[in-house]
């Protein structure tokens, strides 16, 4: 195979290895890092591919252990190691500490976003999060099922904007 039928191959199956690029990554720039990291390689090494054989399958193969490397490389690169006598991993995780200070921010945030809801709302979605079934809040505030799933739905899309900072945290 030339190099620019090989081109044009990588070219076709190269836009579905961003959305895999993605759930590796979970950021855009790196996931355009990673993505253009595999094609370099794989134009680098097309003489290794072997014609007939699946081009997308030996993507994948080359972004996940492309990603896996740098992962790797990063971590080591985060390690520091004490020099002292007893030599051990400074940032071993079996001495630190969780404070809970993070989750105690993202609680405030999370009910003050909440508390900003209309309480036409609110007052369903909290319902529902206490465990109310949905013919039960429709019951009790006197509207139809649709318009309590509706309602809790609206809640939702508008808790999941205000805090989209907290989409990838965990």
């Amino acid at each position: 195979m030339t190099a620019l039928e090989f081109t044009f191959h990588i070219t076709k199956v190269s836009k579905s290895l961003k959305p895999f690029a993605m759930r590796l990554t979970k950021d855009n720039e790196d996931a355009n890092d990673l993505l253009q990291d595999t094609l370099m390689k794989a134009f680098l090494n097309r003489d290794k591919y072997a014609d007939g054989t699946n081009l997308k399958a030996w993507l994948y193969t080359i972004m996940k252990n492309t990603f896996i490397t740098n992962y790797q490389r990063m971590i080591k690169k985060n390690t520091f190691i004490d020099t002292s006598d007893n030599l051990h991993f400074i940032n071993s995780t079996e001495s630190s500490t969780d404070n809970e200070a993070y989750s105690t921010f993202a609680m405030d945030d999370i009910n003050r976003a909440v508390n900003r809801l209309e309480d036409t709302y609110r007052t369903p979605f909290m319902m529902h999060y206490r465990g109310f079934k949905y013919h039960e809040i429709a019951e009790r505030l006197r509207i139809p099922i649709g318009t309590v799933k509706n309602r809790i739905h609206i809640a939702r899309k508008e808790l999941k904007d205000q805090l989209y900072m907290y989409a990838h945290a965990y």
